[in-house]
């Protein structure tokens, strides 16, 4: 695990966006997971002008979605797909079938399920996995308490989930479920980016770096990940002990 602390959000971003870059180029058609969320849009933005100026080529990766409410998918305004079709996938021009997402609208969420991790595998594995942070701990929809070798799975959502999940949204929406890769598919995604920006999230950033490894604080688990980086802004590492060694640039 490599905690790197940045003075901006913008610059976080810029260089998680390098991180990813160079971990990818010499991966053929890699397979990268996306979150949706305020964490990862500065990345996306980056990755959308390196496109545009023609210093990247994306037209061989393929895309996985991290997660999805129970009951929306791309066609609701506010879903998950519909905020990285915005900031990614329709600035990038990605290929429909080169997208591989969860649709919460489906009368079979188990056989959701079962489409994203037979992708997965067909793909052979996750190549960088792009997360957030909750402010509970949870990364996608993994709620504290969810069982660490959980795959692709349906989940009743946190209240606290629940009540910032609002924002996302023009109007009040009713949210109680979600579909979201498990913490075991996770965990065997190659490499992870954790991005975390804002004094919000100094709390919960603190007890996933510094409190014991827990359950309780899913995001804890990255700690034993053998590749990831988890980028933060000042605000989000403000209460870290310095003492703990971790790097400022």
């Amino acid at each position: 695990m490599n905690v790197i602390i940045l003075n901006t959000y913008e610059e976080l971003s810029t260089a998680a966006t390098k991180v990813l870059i160079d971990w990818i180029k010499a991966t053929p058609k890699p397979l990268v997971c996306v979150a949706s969320g305020d964490s990862p849009k500065g990345l996306y933005k980056h990755l959308v002008t390196s496109v545009e100026k023609n210093s990247l080529d994306t037209a061989d990766w393929h895309f996985l979605g991290l997660d999805e409410w129970i009951g929306l998918n791309g066609q609701d305004i506010g879903s998950c797909r519909y905020h990285l079709d915005q900031d990614l996938f329709h600035p990038l021009g990605v290929p429909d079938e080169q997208i591989c997402f969860f649709d919460g609208r489906s009368v079979d969420v188990f056989a959701e399920c079962l489409i994203n991790e037979m992708y997965i595998k067909k793909q052979g594995g996750i190549d960088v996995a792009i997360l957030g942070l909750g402010l509970n701990g949870h990364i996608g929809m993994n709620e504290p308490f969810t069982p660490v070798d959980s795959r692709s799975q349906m989940v009743d959502l946190d209240p606290l989930t629940i009540r910032i999940g609002q924002k996302y949204f023009e109007q009040p929406q009713k949210l109680s479920q979600g579909l979201t890769l498990g913490l075991g598919t996770l965990m065997e995604a190659r490499s992870i980016l954790l991005l975390v920006g804002g004094q919000n999230k100094a709390s919960i950033v603190k007890k996933m770096l510094e409190e014991e490894v827990s359950l309780s604080c899913p995001a804890s688990l990255l700690r034993h990940h053998p590749n990831c980086h988890i980028f933060l802004d000042q605000a989000a590492g403000s209460l870290l002990d310095p003492k703990k060694g971790f790097e400022n640039i």
